[in-house]
């Protein structure tokens, strides 16, 4: 029994000890607090208990820029939605392109921990977008949320599948992916943003194939239905578990 107390003691001992190395590490890099599961940081976004105002850093490869429209779209849909009293400011910046075709997110991710410069600080969070020269290794995905800040959109698939004859607006394709994204990082749907009624289907999408949470809007599956709609919005199911999470 003796023996069993002194196993235990430097086991918890070991343990703490590990934590105590882990957040001295963490402090240290402002990558950690951008290194966590997609929705993990909805409520940080959404309310204004932790975080009085968000900065979103666009990074986009050459000839890749965003569209200003889609930009002036998702400016709209964070101030309609986040409760951040100082503000929500967006800053883009070119870096070099990508020498692979196609990216998985763990590429996507080795790309933002080389690149990226504006992290969560004092009262303000950040969030990181980056647009990429090329395709995702699943060749209808137009973007994804990959961490609990991080996003990308696939350039080089949007810019195929928009502007041209019988072709859907740009601004439109991309303020849709964008927003859809962002979206997952708030927490939608189910994924660090409790549902107030169950509406979650193909994975942590919204049921209704009318909100902008429904799975076909990260892909080229939705191209059929911008042609003749508009950018979809959020549905009062989705819209409802934002305000619960501390979104306006």
């Amino acid at each position: 029994m003796k023996m069993k107390f002194i196993t235990l003691s430097l086991f918890a001992l070991f343990f703490l000890s590990c934590q105590k190395t882990k957040e001295i590490v963490d402090s240290l890099d402002p990558n950690s607090l951008h290194n966590r599961g997609v929705g993990s940081s909805a409520n940080e976004l959404l309310s204004a208990a932790k975080f009085k105002s968000l900065k979103v850093e666009i990074q986009y490869m050459p000839g890749f820029a965003p569209d200003a429209g889609a930009l002036n779209h998702l400016q709209a849909f964070l101030s309609a939605n986040l409760n951040k009293p100082d503000g929500v400011t967006i800053v883009t910046k070119e870096i070099s392109a990508s020498t692979k075709g196609t990216l998985t997110a763990n590429e996507v991710h080795e790309i933002e921990k080389a690149n990226r410069s504006v992290f969560t600080e004092n009262n303000q969070i950040a969030v990181y977008i980056l647009y990429t020269n090329g395709n995702y290794s699943e060749n209808n995905v137009l973007g994804v949320a990959y961490r609990n800040t991080s996003a990308a959109l696939f350039g080089k698939k949007i810019r195929d599948n928009t502007g041209g004859l019988g072709q859907v607006s740009r601004t439109k394709l991309e303020a849709t992916v964008l927003e859809h994204e962002v979206g997952h990082l708030l927490g939608l749907v189910d994924v660090g943003t409790p549902m107030q009624t169950a509406h979650k289907a193909n994975g942590n999408h919204c049921n209704n194939q009318n909100c902008l949470m429904f799975h076909a809007a990260e892909t080229t599956d939705i191209l059929g239905f911008l042609l003749t709609g508009n950018i979809p919005s959020l549905d009062a199911n989705c819209m409802a578990d934002l305000k619960a999470n501390g979104g306006r």
